[in-house]
């Protein structure tokens, strides 16, 4: 049966020798695997573009319950992105995120607002004039829709300590939206980025070690 959804890419992997297999977090169904083919051929006019990591999609696709691979009938982006892929701090924030999601993302209930979330927040990275703390946010904001938000600095901390300052930069970040200014330095940043990981680390028991996080480090240094 066709149904239209909206959806955000996760990653895709090459299959044969033109067709890729790629895993789309729907509204409709929530993370699921289409393959796509012909996409990697020389006639294929850049159509792999549209499977790229956290392209967000309009998508018409076949969908059959307990199958594991399906296909797409029609797809077409929702927002083109104008500044990420310009931008290497948002990139870097990008790349981050989505080997994040990759991670934590999986449960399909509540597909139709995670997905909308995920939408909407880099929708807002796209546009937001400073991205220096926008991991930070996301961060905090995912926990919530995947069952393990926090309301207060001792769920995120748990036994780990951090100095005064970096607990009133974590308070603020518990209320913060995405556009919100709060000023702090590096070491700060790094701290609280590495408090957030073992949060996460300490409710996703496949969470593992993030390997783009050291990049994400240096670059935002």
């Amino acid at each position: 049966m066709l149904h239209k959804t909206r959806g955000i890419v996760f990653r895709f992997t090459k299959y044969g020798e033109t067709s890729i297999i790629v895993n789309i977090f729907t509204e409709m169904f929530g993370l699921q695997s289409y393959i796509v083919n012909g996409v990697r051929s020389k006639t294929a006019k850049n159509k792999i573009a549209l499977y790229q990591p956290l392209t967000l999609l309009e998508l018409v696709v076949y969908h059959r319950e307990n199958a594991n691979i399906l296909r797409i009938k029609e797809t077409k982006c929702l927002h083109a992105y104008q500044t990420i892929q310009h931008d290497i701090r948002k990139s870097t924030v990008a790349m981050f995120l989505n080997e994040v999601i990759n991670k934590a993302v999986k449960d399909q209930s509540h597909a139709e607002e995670i997905c909308e979330f995920l939408i909407n927040s880099f929708i807002a990275l796209d546009q937001v004039l400073s991205a220096e703390n926008f991991h930070l946010i996301f961060l905090l904001k995912l926990s919530r829709y995947l069952g393990f938000g926090p309301q207060t600095n001792e769920e995120v901390l748990g036994v780990w300590m951090v100095n005064t300052e970096d607990e009133q930069i974590l308070k603020k970040l518990l209320e913060a939206n995405y556009d919100s200014v709060i000023p702090m330095n590096h070491t700060s940043r790094k701290n609280l980025l590495e408090a957030l990981l073992r949060f996460y680390s300490s409710h996703i028991d496949s969470f593992g070690e993030i390997k783009s996080v050291h990049v994400l480090k240096d670059i935002l240094n």
